[in-house]
């Protein structure tokens, strides 16, 4: 993708919420930023999810009898860059909504900003718990589980293990400190037995992943809480099955069970690690089939999940739209809390308390099979089961 501009209009939904018959009144405007050029495995799916649901939306009427339209940007991973094109967004575009994000440090700028704007932002992938937690504020919302959501759905198949001596590996921004840090405090609770004798914390986008792995292999754990992905993964898999890491020792890694990530690493798919992800192909449920059966007649491909994340991102902004029944920041920053959605993965809701989703995800092990690797023994993990006590939010998150 060569542009950083796109404009992706006319595109919505598998279940629409509470619509009406659009009649020639203005568009809707969403401006969605993103790493197009950045992350192209996870958003070029992402950016046909976004493309399906608007269209899907406007086809039954739009939402408060309007249509939807999305203004795209690229911010190529980099937060300031990020915050320039969410200010052309609101003062050239006249968007009535921010969303989309990928790195967690963009999805945090962009959530200040907008808090500084008083504009709603509805952040789709970004994972961090600072997100809607410590540094939370009314005029954001986010949409996929969080980083303690998805340590806390691995924790129960963890605990099981036989390990007591972990290590960690992570990229070293907020993303994967924060999920090392959820990790380690809810494995120690359930398991006070365990200790951590290494902790990896190689810089985003640059591991060298021979000293990663030496530095693991002389620590000597009995498991690995991996938390790479994209590029580092693929490099971290291989140097660790060159020198033999992942034999007879247990690894629990976020994200790898994705269809983004399976499909990079091939038969170079490392068998029984313990992952979040997404089975799309296994799941025979009517929401998920439904999704696939739509998203293949509209691209000829199979979905991934960034699909699932796009897709999602405009149903639950149609969603907040359509029970808040105006726009303005203020008014949606306060009527998204409460309103329901349908994903791919079943109904979710924005928690008024926090603004965080209950979207889930999927935990499992990895398996190789025609040279391609795929999730076994899965099942799908609710996000609102994963959620931690609201007094817990309630001390986390600034009044």
């Amino acid at each position: 993708m060569r542009r950083r501009t796109l404009l992706l209009s006319s595109v919505g939904l598998l279940a629409a919420p509470a619509i009406v018959r659009a009649a020639g009144e203005a568009p809707i405007l969403i401006g969605e930023i993103n790493s197009y050029t950045g992350a192209a495995p996870f958003t070029v799916p992402y950016r046909n999810g976004l493309m399906l649901a608007v269209e899907q939306i406007n086809a039954q009427g739009g939402v408060l009898g309007r249509p939807l339209e999305l203004h795209s940007r690229d911010d190529a991973g980099q937060p300031a860059t990020a915050l320039s094109l969410a200010a052309e967004l609101l003062d050239d575009r006249k968007v009535d909504i921010l969303a989309g994000g990928y790195l967690s440090n963009v999805g945090l700028a962009l959530a200040d900003f907008a808090a500084s704007r008083q504009a709603l932002y509805v952040a789709g992938e970004p994972l961090t718990d600072a997100l809607v937690w410590d540094k939370g504020n009314r005029f954001t919302y986010r949409l996929r589980p969080s980083t303690y959501m998805q340590a806390a759905m691995l924790l129960a198949d963890a605990a099981k293990l036989p390990a007591r001596r972990w290590a960690t590996v992570a990229p070293n921004y907020e993303y994967g400190q924060s999920a090392v840090k959820w990790f380690k405090q809810l494995l120690s609770a359930a398991r006070p037995d365990v200790t951590f004798v290494s902790d990896q914390l190689p810089p985003l986008g640059h591991i060298d992943a021979p000293a990663t792995v030496a530095a693991l292999l002389e620590a000597k754990p009995d498991a690995i809480f991996n938390v790479t992905f994209g590029a580092d993964l693929t490099a971290f898999v291989r140097a660790g099955n060159s020198r033999g890491l992942f034999e007879a020792r247990s690894v629990v890694s976020l994200l790898t069970g994705e269809p983004e990530y399976l499909a990079t690493l091939g038969e170079e798919t490392p068998e029984g690690w313990i992952v979040t992800g997404y089975p799309w192909d296994q799941d025979t449920s009517q929401p998920n089939a439904e999704f696939v059966a739509a998203y293949r007649a509209r691209f000829n491909e199979a979905p991934r999940m960034g699909s699932v994340v796009g897709h999602a991102l405009i149903s639950g902004i149609a969603a907040g739209i359509s029970k808040t029944g105006k726009l303005g920041g203020s008014a949606l920053a306060q009527g998204f809390g409460g309103a329901s959605f349908a994903t791919p993965f079943g109904g979710c809701s924005w928690r008024a308390l926090d603004h965080q989703s209950t979207l889930g995800t999927y935990v499992g092990k990895l398996a190789v099979a025609n040279g391609q690797g795929k999730m076994v023994d899965w099942h799908y993990a609710n996000g609102a089961s994963a959620l931690p006590p609201d007094e817990m939010v309630r001390k986390l998150r600034p009044a």
